[in-house]
């Protein structure tokens, strides 16, 4: 994938470390393509996975924090993906340049605190956002393959069955909310008499007032202007006279002395602002006086108006103090106005009887129908997924040297003549098959695979279906355990490969999967045996030769093992310029 393309995904960008396990201090800042870490046994690499985990909401564990620390402080920082920024921001989270910082604190106690985006939360919202953003992949995570239900998952991700399951679960939700309605029918026959009496003095109460939303607002504002006419028309006259005085009328002395500032206009430019600022208070004035003239001939007094108004008031007041619910009155009404719309279809069902029932179950029956073609849809749609997935991941499976061994993708799908059948995701189970070799009986990966074989699978899997996941980063922990030579060569080519699609981040022991990288970072321990900032370095070519030959023959310095690490350093040069 092109680096604008891999950009559309999210990325893991730095972890940042305090008193964790052996690390005292470290920041590791993470590129796209494939990342390696390496180290001396209890160097702290794993360390590095952990922090990660601990800001994706895994469990918090005092035995974490440093020896003779109060606490451990992680954080990482990710560039998030344009459409999974836009539900965040949805949710009331702040991703300023679509950049997220998750942070983790342990105290020394076991308590912990979760702050994502600088605002206090849970490790239950960081776990949700993990989902999204980062898959790992080690000895106990890949438990989470041997699951029926993450199979169904992936299969799911590969054929790409998100329309169809959305329309399944469209229906399915549509029949059980036929089935709940048929059921309170039932249920509430015995009730029905007293509800639909109730129903009838409310509608006949409601129908003799017929008010609408906010109409209580309206009328209160015209009461009180019917009622303070009197007052309007006294004060606004009383006005008018002192501005049209018979004696000092304002009007004429203020146009006479616009007139006067008219006659100096053009001999001082700086006085010039001010005439027109005169006029316009001339003009104002005089649009006002218009317009006070013109509310007098339409003000009057409506006694029957007013009566009317304050009979309406009142009506709608007791209708709210008979029937409503609350305090507020606008909202009550409101309440009232919704009820008496849905009263129409409640009386129906209730006086209906067992034919409203039966006019129900019709329903339902086609409902069921369509249900039913809907789960033929999406079994249609993964079977015919599952051979080409288990031709897929077979072929993957070989070049990561296990040439006999092969994955069969099976889905077995239930009858569907009975509702029970029915789950949230369809008709079908998805179980992953797994032969060691020729001639073995496929059994469920569970109790097959050992666990080289199923990181292996695991790998394979995500290698496969990389186009398809909007999985930006993916970590690896142990994918390498219990291979070596040429196998371990094929999980690098494998591992890089994923990298063109997704960020890859690995810890490995091995030479043979660490010269694959883009990215090579040590983690080393100091003399104390510990880790501190300067203890996780990014090595440059001729470093990357030294650490590769320490992990070929645990000997660094070792001329032989630097020219064998730099033989393959070149040889998987050549191989991905291929």
């Amino acid at each position: 994938m092109s680096d604008s393309g891999r950009a559309e995904r999210s990325s893991l960008e730095e972890i940042s470390i305090r008193n964790l396990g052996v690390i005292e201090s470290a920041t590791v800042e993470f590129s796209p393509g494939l990342t390696v870490l390496t180290g001396e046994t209890g160097a702290g690499k794993t360390m590095v996975l952990t922090a990660l985990g601990l800001v994706l909401g895994a469990k918090a564990d005092a035995d974490l924090v440093r020896t003779g620390a109060d606490r451990s402080i992680v954080s990482a920082r990710f560039h998030v993906a344009p459409t999974l920024a836009e539900s965040m921001v949805e949710e009331g989270e702040d991703l300023p340049d679509n950049e997220l910082i998750l942070a983790r604190t342990v105290s020394a106690e076991g308590k912990s605190r979760v702050n994502i985006g600088g605002a206090l939360s849970t490790a239950n919202r960081a776990g949700e956002l993990a989902t999204e953003l980062i898959e790992i992949h080690g000895q106990s995570h890949n438990a989470r393959l041997l699951k029926s239900s993450v199979q169904r998952e992936l299969l799911d991700l590969f054929v790409q069955s998100s329309a169809e399951l959305s329309a399944y679960q469209r229906v399915l939700e549509e029949y059980r909310e036929l089935d709940a309605r048929i059921r309170e029918l039932r249920e509430q026959g015995k009730k029905a008499d007293q509800e639909i009496e109730a129903l009838k003095i409310f509608t006949d109460a409601f129908s003799k007032v017929l008010p609408v939303a906010d109409e209580l607002s309206t009328i209160e504002q015209e009461l009180t202007r019917l009622g303070s006419v009197e007052d309007l028309h006294s004060t606004v006259t009383s006005v008018l006279n002192l501005i049209e005085d018979e004696d000092h009328p304002v009007t004429s002395t203020i146009k006479s002395a616009k007139k006067l500032l008219d006659s100096l206009r053009g001999k001082d430019q700086s006085l010039e602002p001010q005439i027109d600022g005169f006029s316009e208070i001339v003009l104002d004035l005089t649009d006002v006086v218009s317009d006070l003239l013109s509310y007098l001939s339409r003000l009057e007094a409506d006694p029957a108006r007013f009566e009317y108004l304050q009979e309406r008031k009142a009506s709608i007041n007791s209708l709210i103090k008979k029937f409503g619910i609350g305090s507020d009155r606008d909202q009550a009404l409101a309440e009232l106005i919704s009820r008496f719309e849905n009263s129409k279809e409640r009386l129906a069902d209730l006086t209906g009887g067992e034919s409203r029932i039966a006019e129900l179950e019709l329903e339902q029956k086609e409902k069921f129908s369509q249900l039913k073609s809907a789960a033929v849809q999406l079994t249609m749609k993964r079977v015919g997924g599952a051979a080409k997935l288990s031709e897929l991941v077979t072929k993957e499976i070989h070049s990561l040297s296990m040439p006999s061994a092969a994955l069969i993708c099976e889905v077995i799908t239930r009858e569907g003549s009975n509702f029970s059948d029915y789950s949230a995701t369809g008709l079908d189970d998805v179980n992953f098959l797994f032969a060691g070799h020729k001639g073995s009986n496929p059994l469920p990966l569970a109790k097959v695979a050992s666990g080289g074989e199923s990181s292996r699978v695991m790998l394979a899997v995500a290698v496969v279906l990389a186009q398809n996941s909007p999985i930006g980063t993916y970590i690896f922990d142990e994918v390498d355990a219990g291979v070596g030579g040429a196998a371990a060569v094929e999980v690098g080519r494998r591992l890089q490969a994923l990298s063109r699609n997704s960020q890859v981040i690995v810890v490995t022991h091995l030479a043979q999967v660490a010269v694959w990288a883009d990215h090579h970072l040590v983690v080393q321990k100091d003399q104390s045996g510990s880790v501190s900032a300067s203890d996780v370095r990014a090595l440059d070519l001729e470093d990357r030769k030294v650490e590769i030959a320490r992990m070929l023959s645990g000997q660094s310095q070792s001329q032989s093992a630097q020219e064998h690490a730099a033989e393959l350093l070149e040889l998987v040069q050549k191989s991905r310029s291929a």
